[in-house]
């Protein structure tokens, strides 16, 4: 069977290529070029250049055939632009969970297809499992077996389609197992560091990134006392309606200038994200300062100071039913159940106790333990035990 693996010129998707080919398939390399400007990289870590000559060196050593594609264009059209239009709503986006179900999982799938390939493979640390239930056949995306590693989360967007023609040849391999193979075999790639930054890009200085769409503009730091009115505890259980309850629970505070008093100024509210510490340039204070809340119509980011500020923690958290994503559709809730889980809202998070609750608007999480730093436009994504159920935007 043919298999097109996803090179990108770094060691894990490199393994995943040796390994398919000592299992028989026929195996095809093909490279992703996604992003031309260099203007906004902070090093030259990961430069497309240097990944796609590793790629095709890996592909020479192994003898397996290898292309390039330039699929940049439908990259700013779909991450990019994305990614700008959520800031400047005051969100902050996950590029790499959509860079993966808009990009490798959709374009790049058309295009192995278009190869003939029967399966495309990238060296995600993630595990698939093919089962049949009630007479259907399901594909359950399970975490990497090396902790450290998991990739489960980036994938969480991924639907049964996908999973189906997708296969993870290191998911069961530690990182440590990983280069020891490229090792043993020679590979260039074998000590080649991790890239680090957006996918594709690499890293990057976010501002002059941002600053491309999104205009400074002068506006206030205002910052809220711990003991703020606004803080005060929510309704508990059994004093209100479950709806009123969960909204209660899930909503962030929405804070107003009478609520503190200004402590500087900043270049744009766009540019800060919730639990944000650097950046900030306000000093005298006893405790660092965290962003609680960026306004964006009013222009104002809201701090408090202090790991322990009660504007970093929720209890819970709402997704929308139009950005509400099972990647086991058989496994969604209906509106009025609810289900006993566990969930992350952040890449490397542990996994923490949570009950979600289905109602007609959407999917209300709220967790056992108040969570730091929810943040309007990023993805929590929960789990039966190792297998990863479904996804959202955190509204």
């Amino acid at each position: 069977m043919r298999v097109v693996v996803g090179l990108s010129g770094g060691v894990d998707s490199s393994v995943a290529a040796y390994l398919l080919k000592s299992q028989g398939y026929e195996v095809i390399g093909l490279f992703m070029k996604n992003w031309h400007d260099d203007s906004v990289l902070i090093s030259q870590e990961c430069p497309w250049v240097e990944d796609s000559n590793d790629a095709l060196s890996v592909a020479e050593l192994l003898g397996i055939p290898y292309q390039a594609i330039d699929l940049s264009e439908p990259y700013r059209e779909r991450i990019v632009e994305y990614m700008f239009a959520e800031y400047e709503r005051g969100r902050t986006p996950n590029p790499d969970v959509l860079c993966n179900r808009e990009i490798k999982f959709d374009l790049f799938l058309d295009r192995a297809l278009k190869l003939k390939a029967d399966f495309i493979a990238t060296g995600h640390y993630v595990r698939k499992e093919t089962v049949e239930t009630g007479g259907e056949i399901r594909h359950r995306l399970l975490a990497g077996l090396d902790p450290g590693k998991d990739q489960s989360y980036f994938l969480c967007q991924l639907n049964q389609y996908q999973l189906s023609k997708a296969l993870f040849p290191i998911g069961h391999l530690r990182k440590s197992e990983v280069r020891e193979i490229a090792r043993s075999i020679g590979l260039p790639v074998a000590e080649k560091k991790d890239s680090q930054g957006l996918c594709f890009i690499g890293k990057v200085r976010l501002p002059v990134f941002l600053q491309q769409q999104l205009k400074p503009k002068t506006g206030r730091i205002i910052e809220i006392p711990a003991d703020s009115p606004v803080y005060q505890t929510p309704v508990p259980a059994g004093t209100a309606s479950r709806r009123d309850w969960l909204q209660e629970h899930s909503h962030a505070v929405k804070h107003r200038p009478g609520d503190g008093r200004v402590v500087g100024t900043h270049d744009g509210a766009h540019y800060f994200t919730i639990g944000q510490r650097k950046g900030l340039n306000v000093g005298g204070k006893p405790e660092p300062l965290f962003v609680i809340e960026a306004d964006t119509q009013e222009n104002i980011v809201y701090v408090g100071m202090g790991e322990e500020h009660p504007g970093l923690n929720r209890q819970g958290l709402f997704i929308p039913g139009a950005d509400l994503h099972w990647v086991r559709g058989d496994q969604a809730l209906a509106p009025g159940e609810s289900r006993r889980m566990r969930a992350r809202i952040r890449y490397r998070q542990p996994l923490e106790a949570v009950t979600l609750y289905r109602e007609p608007e959407g999917l209300y999480l709220i967790f056992d333990q108040p969570q730091r730093g929810i943040t309007p436009g990023q993805f929590a994504a929960w789990y039966e035990d190792d297998e990863l159920i479904g996804s959202g935007v955190i509204s």
